[in-house]
């Protein structure tokens, strides 16, 4: 009796401990921080956009990868690799007519900020230079290309991401 007691114990402490070691203690979880984040196939600009999460969307880390994060939604639906900087650590809600509703920014926004452009840089620059046309520049801005187009032009160019990404 004490032999199949004591086995049981072992059984249900190994049982628990591996439950545990299989669900982090405390996943982190975060917030989509851009308008619309995009989450892709593999952690790579060049890698397909599986689907999108909008602005305040909480998501659980899976997996980190240098700039990339794995995430997954909380109900488990959506999955794939985001970008640090479209996401933060602080807990974000988007109320209607909500002071943060203004905080929602594009892909293309954060891309230029972090590379220290900005709106007012922009206006900066234009009264600086009030002689020069900007109407190509501004039509080159909504011109879009999709994962497809991108994967047509890296192959025919025979080019090959260095790491983490799938050419369409």
């Amino acid at each position: 009796m004490k032999i199949s007691f004591l086995r049981t114990m072992v059984v249900m402490a190994l049982t628990g401990t591996v439950v545990l070691t299989a669900m982090p203690a405390n996943a982190k979880t975060m917030s989509v921080q851009i308008r619309e984040g995009q989450l892709r196939s593999t952690p790579s600009f060049l890698s397909r956009v599986t689907t999108t999460l909008k602005y305040a969307t909480r998501v659980t880390v899976v997996e980190i990868k240098g700039p990339w994060i794995q995430v997954q939604t909380k109900d488990g639906s959506k999955k794939g690799w985001m970008h640090k900087s479209a996401l933060t650590k602080k807990h974000l809600k988007l109320a209607a007519g909500s002071e943060k509703a203004s905080t929602a920014v594009s892909t293309d926004e954060q891309a230029l900020a972090g590379k220290g452009f900005n709106s007012d840089v922009e206006a900066k620059f234009k009264k600086d230079n009030a002689k020069i046309d900007f109407t190509w520049v501004d039509k080159m801005e909504k011109i879009k290309i999709g994962p497809r187009e991108t994967g047509k032009f890296l192959k025919a160019g025979d080019i090959k991401p260095l790491k983490g990404g799938n050419v369409q």
